[in-house]
């Protein structure tokens, strides 16, 4: 059980939002906590619509997360590179990395599992085992799977400093007026969409990604963009904010649907890394896959 207490020091306010905010889950959560009396006000138990004055203590309890029981499934990896202490896997857009709410099977480790049996590394518990770093569900492409905790801890150490390489390419919307260029803009959760990132100074941790133009169409860039830090979302909401969301981004970019790509344009093209054990570096691409270039030759003919 996780206790936040702080002494609430703004305007009145209805004690779900102040706990959605202070806690960083979303309303619907706070709700929950509220409603199953996690939540106390100046040492009483909250009710849902119960207003908080200047002053006044606050105490959220928070449950420890019911851990998931996640089994093997004979789910085809596209492997890419492995040893006895990791993989490199090609992710396809529409897979989940790791079971959560509402996804518990079809996800990639519970491919990781079938194939690894018990070789994966502990550290990110029972439902991310040998995860080290993520991509989104449609973001296809490469990343990395440690086999030990060894390795996990060095690889993560990399992407900590970051020494450990990680290159996209995407479409995004419009026509980029520099042909490079760096977006430093810090990334937190958004203020009221809380299941969403965006730029902002509140709560939020530095952030950096470089980009530079490959093409130039009809109203979009091909681009290549390079991480210098690994938050959430981070390459769909630095191109949401500089104006050029990636194309096909429902959440960032305009809500129109672009049929032919069920979510974002946005492939992991590269990784590069020192190995745990030989202390080499290493790198691997990965070829753009069949949604992306079908992509680029409908925009080429004018056919979006």
């Amino acid at each position: 059980m996780r206790e936040i207490k702080i002494i609430y020091g703004g305007g009145v306010r209805r004690i779900d939002i102040i706990t959605a905010e202070i806690a960083e889950i979303t309303r619907s959560y706070a709700a929950k906590l509220i409603t199953d009396g996690n939540v106390f006000v100046a040492g009483k138990t909250a009710s849902k619509n119960a207003k908080v004055k200047e002053g006044e203590e606050i105490k959220i309890l928070i449950p420890d997360p019911v851990e998931l029981s996640v089994l093997p499934e004979n789910i085809p990896l596209d492997i890419v590179y492995e040893d006895k202490d990791l993989l490199v896997v090609n992710k396809p857009k529409g897979m989940v990395v790791h079971p959560a709410a509402g996804q518990y099977a079809g996800t990639l480790v519970n491919a990781l599992l079938y194939h690894c049996k018990d070789s994966l590394s502990g550290i990110g518990g029972v439902t991310r085992p040998g995860i080290v770093h993520r991509i989104d569900k449609d973001t296809s492409g490469l990343l990395i799977v440690a086999k030990n905790d060894n390795s996990h801890n060095f690889l993560a150490r990399q992407i900590k400093e970051h020494s450990f390489t990680r290159e996209y390419e995407a479409i995004v919307y419009g026509n980029l007026k520099k042909d490079k260029g760096t977006i430093n803009a810090p990334i937190g959760r958004h203020p009221t969409r809380r299941k969403e990132m965006a730029v902002t100074p509140i709560a939020s941790r530095d952030a950096t990604t470089h980009y530079e133009v490959i093409e130039r169409k009809d109203g979009f860039s091909h681009v290549v963009l390079r991480l210098e830090t690994g938050r959430t979302h981070q390459i769909r909401v630095h191109m949401s904010y500089i104006g050029h969301p990636v194309a096909g981004d429902g959440i960032y970019g305009p809500r129109k649907v672009i049929k032919s790509l069920n979510g974002q344009c946005l492939h992991a093209r590269k990784i590069g890394f020192i190995h745990p054990t030989t202390k080499e570096y290493m790198e691997f691409s990965s070829e753009l896959p069949e949604y992306f270039t079908k992509f680029l030759k409908e925009i080429d003919k004018n056919e979006i």
